[in-house]
């Protein structure tokens, strides 16, 4: 089960989060996982990206990611799609 799904223009896209903390960090930061829900699996367009979003536990991170819209979601779409 996806965290979010969003619409851009005609295409439906699931979004998953998850946290990465690089070695020798103490915060941990967003990275999230898009991809196309309407394409076959072996063409599945998907991609990984980091957000600008940091905490010093994962489920201080989380919450914050809550907060992040749908609008915002489709922006960061948007610009790593062109």
């Amino acid at each position: 089960m996806s965290w979010r799904v969003i619409a851009h223009g005609d295409q439906v896209w699931h979004v998953d989060a998850v946290a990465e903390r690089r070695a020798n960090t103490a915060a941990w930061q967003l990275v999230l996982s898009f991809r196309a829900a309407s394409e076959p699996h072996a063409g599945r367009r998907s991609f990984w990206t980091p957000y600008p979003l940091e905490a010093t536990s994962k489920s201080s991170l989380f919450i914050q990611a809550e907060r992040i819209s749908d609008a915002a979601l489709s922006q960061l779409l948007a610009e790593r799609l062109a």
